[in-house]
């Protein structure tokens, strides 16, 4: 059994079962399945979000595997993410308590609570109306470089997200937002992965659903290479002359997630 907790949860679970008090935690759920629950909860006027992992099944591990799918086990998965981007300098969510019991995969018990980032809004909501009504050109620019630089730093920390889209970049409305002052946070991390290196078919998965998620805010292919710039760390024309498989490669990956939204709506 593996267990953190931290205040308020080491003092309001102490002497308790943790695995038996998260499934007690109320509040407003957002998605209710017959393995994974997650909820935000409110502990002594402060919010937290809650996922609880109760294990897949064999038959579900199999299936993912033979899809060419990588099955997600348990919370463990976002508290080693949250870690390494952590390490890495990348804002992100800060885990307040985790547990996991069980040896068997299928049927693990797992759980991870994270403090609620808030007030924020997601960059997707903050985007939506750019194709009527533009942005200061300095505050897009501002947003473009934070964006590329953080994913750079987490493939190159050796994290991929497999979530890779700008809903989920948070950004802080805490203060007025603007190009020389602003906060972006990088959130729901269940689904990544970590290694010692990111391989470079799922950086590439990466980038294909951050540039399809931004289809509709009205981006420039010069707003895409300033991305592709700051996030190669390169010279453009560099990242143009030793890049240029990619290039080709992304846009019509970007197109098809596009196309498949359009016909089967958000499930991706």
């Amino acid at each position: 059994m593996k267990l953190m907790l931290k205040a308020p949860f080491e003092r309001l679970w102490a002497g308790r079962d943790p695995f038996v008090e998260v499934e007690r935690l109320q509040g407003e759920v957002y998605r209710e399945l017959e393995n994974r629950r997650t909820l935000r909860t409110e502990v002594a006027g402060r919010g937290y979000f809650v996922k609880i992992h109760r294990g897949i099944g064999w038959g579900e591990i199999f299936k993912n595997l033979c899809t060419a799918k990588l099955p997600v086990l348990g919370a463990g998965q976002e508290l080693r993410a949250i870690e390494r981007l952590t390490q890495a300098g990348v804002p992100t969510m800060t885990a307040v308590a985790y547990g996991e019991r069980g040896a068997d995969p299928a049927r693990q018990h797992s759980f991870i609570i994270t403090e609620e980032l808030a007030p924020t809004i997601s960059l997707e909501d903050f985007c939506m109306d750019w194709p009527q009504q533009p942005p200061p050109p300095r505050l897009k620019r501002a947003l473009i470089a934070a964006v590329a630089d953080m994913t750079g730093t987490m493939h190159r920390a050796g994290v991929n997200h497999r979530d890779c889209y700008i809903a989920h970049f948070l950004l802080h409305t805490d203060r007025p937002v603007t190009a020389e002052d602003f906060r972006l946070s990088l959130i729901d991390l269940h689904r990544a992965q970590v290694r010692a290196q990111t391989p470079r078919r799922w950086r590439d998965k990466d980038l294909a659903a951050l540039y399809f998620s931004v289809l509709d805010i009205g981006l420039t292919r010069r707003d895409v290479l300033r991305f592709l710039k700051v996030y190669f760390q390169a010279p453009l024309r560099q990242v143009l002359r030793e890049r240029a498989a990619l290039l080709a490669w992304l846009e019509p990956k970007a197109q098809k997630l596009y196309d498949r939204k359009l016909r089967y709506g958000d499930a991706l």
